[in-house]
């Protein structure tokens, strides 16, 4: 059963409060999604002749996006670690300390020296900095959507869960259309040292961001929780096994049609179709701009009609876009590309993200939700996010005709993974709504 909202508030209260919230959640899930958007741009055009031995080409290029998947690794620790911390020190002190990490281990990414500087030290500094953005990136999402679900108002529970979804389009929005301008003239200004502006720029990102979270209230679903376990773990693992596997497989799916849409999409493009840089970002750009008037519509649709049922449906139409989105690509042609991200990024992977809010939160009670969204997400996400994108790059690099088959097979496979599990729904056992 939900804790009621404070019967001390009035509406003028509620309202400043509400705003404080969207500030914050939106912040910084803009942050998380301009780092990791600006790192796998990088990481498939420029990182592999900066970072790397340039005398090997193609072995430089795997071990660049290797370092993207990397990152993965880490985020299950951050999400088990601080989806703990929050559920026993309070969400507002979490999400604090998850965005210094992130933002601050961006900035330090565009500081590092060339390979040509310092040699294998450059690799070495990356992936040690890259694990630990992993840390903060991995209870980032799971926090913004526990603080936006547990704060909002009744009946807008899916309007205002997906508040973390549109921070992420934001943060690919400002990223591509930044790495766009900066290609305007051709590769060659990244290359020469232009690609490190926009990862110091992300300070500027980190002040603002900490600003708006310094008045962030504590949810009033917390703070009401009189019966706070100290073993939010056991708690999880005793009474909660099966919204922990809804939860995993959820980000299975997603993460696994997300990533390869958004950054597979991005090295296959660069490296096997001879596509600009200008022309994916421009891509990814347009696709951002259209998520931030579909994530607003697929949250009201939550409201309308349940998580679930946007989640599902989102699900299977993404396994029948499979093969059009490949086809798209696949013909290089710049107008079919914008088309096949805009579909993908800009309305499908919004209408399976923007539920996530309420869907995921609704799984857990309250004294052990941050453990389980960020337990089950993340430990999902980096075995999709992180292999998803670099398995399918690896099936059109290991065939001969670069063939894209079994690229469909996984994006198809995992739409239909995520419209399953979320048939199993545990939300009736903790929620009295349907969103």
């Amino acid at each position: 059963m939900d804790i009621l909202k404070p019967d001390w508030e009035t509406p003028e209260q509620a309202a400043v409060r509400l705003r404080k919230v969207a500030a914050a959640t939106i912040v910084g899930s803009m942050l998380e999604w301009y780092d990791f958007y600006l790192y796998a741009t990088m990481a498939s055009i420029v990182f592999s002749k900066v970072f790397f031995d340039a005398g090997d080409a193609a072995g430089a290029s795997m071990k660049a996006f290797a370092t993207f998947a990397i990152g993965f690794v880490a985020r299950p620790l951050g999400g088990i670690f601080f989806g703990y911390f929050g559920d026993r020190y309070g969400r507002k002190k979490m999400l604090y300390v998850t965005f210094c990490l992130m933002g601050i281990c961006t900035a330090a990414i565009g500081l590092i020296p060339s390979y040509a500087a310092i040699g294998v030290w450059a690799p070495l500094l990356l992936v040690t900095i890259r694990v630990v953005q992993g840390l903060g990136a991995g209870a980032e999402l799971a926090g913004a959507a526990v603080t936006s679900y547990e704060h909002a108002a009744d009946g807008k529970r899916g309007r205002q869960g997906a508040w973390p979804a549109l921070g992420l389009n934001l943060g690919l929005l400002l990223s591509s259309l930044t790495v766009y301008l900066l290609t305007l003239g051709g590769d060659a200004f990244l290359l020469a040292g232009g690609w490190r502006i926009p990862f110091l720029f992300s300070f500027v990102l980190v002040l603002i961001g900490l600003w708006v979270r310094r008045s962030l209230p504590e949810t009033p679903e917390f703070q009401g929780e009189k019966a706070r376990t100290k073993k939010p773990f056991r708690e999880l693992f005793a009474f909660n096994l099966k919204g922990l596997g809804v939860v995993f497989f959820v980000a299975v799916g997603y993460n696994a049609l997300s990533y390869i849409f958004k950054t597979f999409s991005l090295a296959y493009l660069t490296q096997f179709k001879g596509v600009s840089a200008n022309v994916t970002s421009l891509s990814v750009t347009l696709a951002s701009l259209a998520a931030l008037f579909t994530v607003p519509l697929f949250g009201w649709l939550c409201d309308v009609f349940s998580s679930k049922k946007v989640l599902v449906v989102g699900g299977v139409l993404a396994a029948l876009f499979a093969y059009p989105f490949m086809a798209l690509l696949s013909s290089g042609d710049n107008t079919l590309v914008y088309t096949a991200l805009v579909v993908g990024t800009g309305i499908l992977a919004p209408m399976m993200f923007a539920p996530q809010g309420s869907f995921l939160s609704r799984q857990f009670p309250v004294h052990s939700r941050s453990t389980g969204v960020g337990t089950g997400r993340e430990i999902g996400t980096a075995l999709a996010g992180g292999v998803a994108p670099l398995w399918a790059l690896s099936t059109v690099a290991s065939s001969a005709t670069h063939s894209t088959t079994g690229v469909v097979l996984i994006l198809a496979c995992s739409g239909l993974m995520l419209a399953l599990a979320a048939l199993f729904d545990q939300g009736h056992r903790f929620s009295r709504h349907k969103n």
